[in-house]
């Protein structure tokens, strides 16, 4: 297993805080995607970040490689909606958890 940061970026720096009704819905189901990653132990964290230049939403995901990280974020309701969301994927060189460290291959 590796590690990779997610970066949700949105389509524009105050969807945060003005959101559509339609965005709303989206982001609700983005986040009941996750939280079931999370249960699952797939991911690690995950949440919104307050950036002053732009907010944007982060996660942290185990995964065996960059093809099963894409197919987080390709499963993500946000990725599938119409509101022009887009994802940044890294891995990371290393990942220590409470439980485990993991090493990029």
């Amino acid at each position: 297993m590796m590690g990779f940061v997610f970066r949700l970026v949105p389509p524009r720096p105050d969807i945060a805080f003005a959101m559509s009704d339609d965005e709303r819905a989206t982001m609700i189901k983005h986040v009941g995607y996750w939280s079931a990653l999370a249960e699952k132990g797939s991911v690690v964290a995950f949440g919104p970040v307050n950036d002053p230049q732009r907010p944007y939403g982060i996660g942290i995901v185990l995964a065996e490689d960059i093809g099963e990280a894409e197919a987080v974020r390709d499963g993500d309701p946000a990725m599938a909606s119409p509101h022009g969301f887009r994802t940044e994927i890294a891995p990371m060189m290393r990942l220590i958890t409470p439980d485990a460290v993991f090493d990029a291959r």
